[in-house]
């Protein structure tokens, strides 16, 4: 079950994220390297991640023209991350024309295909957040279809809150992975997540991989917090 957990590297140097991975390597399955983390200390920090024996979740959404997240995508194929993601706003033909680069590199170099993901709506956004920037539909419309598109364009799945999981389930099927954010234990704070869900519940909703930071990062014993959250996630299974 483990394996199924991520952590967040949301941390703001290179020796903060290094000391991270050597304490929870084995603690948890990928360790999710983000826009800052990335931002600040670039390809080197994945590399760190992989040369410890860890397992990267690439969080930097790429959103742009097809051709450019295509190229983005490949090279984030190289790095050898085990995940990366994608935002399905940016429409099904930039989805489907990185996919198949992502697959026509992987053949061409032997490389192992990473698991493709798109974010459908970010669980800090609200319905007012979102009819602010001109979608009227609620996020319980935007969500199976963002999920359905990205399934349609050769993606594994999807980035959603573990509240819309049955609305992902019942538009794309069992097989289709979902990386629930947002996750938190009872007892933790929401600092700026709104829709959230406990590690539990989340599993129990059929979630295939969750990602956990503050609750984690925050605990008085990280290692310990760690493995509660995965007892929690196989006592529901």
């Amino acid at each position: 079950m483990k394996e199924r957990l991520i952590f967040a590297l949301d941390v703001e140097t290179f020796d903060e994220a290094q000391s991270w991975v050597e304490r929870l390597q084995g603690e948890v399955g990928l360790f999710k390297v983000g826009k800052q983390l990335f931002t600040r200390c670039g390809p080197q920090v994945v590399e760190m991640v992989r040369a410890a024996g860890g397992e990267v979740f690439l969080d930097l959404k790429y959103h742009d023209i097809p051709n450019t997240v295509a190229k983005a995508a490949v090279e984030a194929t190289r790095l050898g991350v085990r995940m990366f993601n994608v935002h399905a706003l940016g429409g099904f033909s930039m989805m489907r024309t990185m996919a198949e680069e992502v697959e026509a590199l992987c053949d061409a170099e032997g490389l192992a295909r990473p698991i493709l993901l798109a974010v459908t709506i970010l669980t800090s956004s609200t319905e007012e957040d979102l009819r602010r920037v001109g979608i009227e539909r609620p996020v319980a419309e935007m969500v199976p279809l963002l999920a359905s598109l990205a399934q349609q364009a050769g993606l594994d799945g999807v980035v959603a809150s573990a509240q819309e999981m049955t609305l992902v389930r019942q538009a794309c099927g069992r097989d289709f992975l979902v990386v629930t954010p947002g996750v938190r234990p009872a007892t933790a704070a929401l600092d700026d997540q709104q829709r959230v869900m406990t590690p539990g519940a989340a599993i129990a909703a059929g979630a295939d991989y969750l990602v956990v930071g503050r609750p984690i990062a925050r605990a008085q014993d990280p290692v310990a917090a760690a493995r509660a959250i995965v007892a929690e996630m196989a006592a529901q299974d």
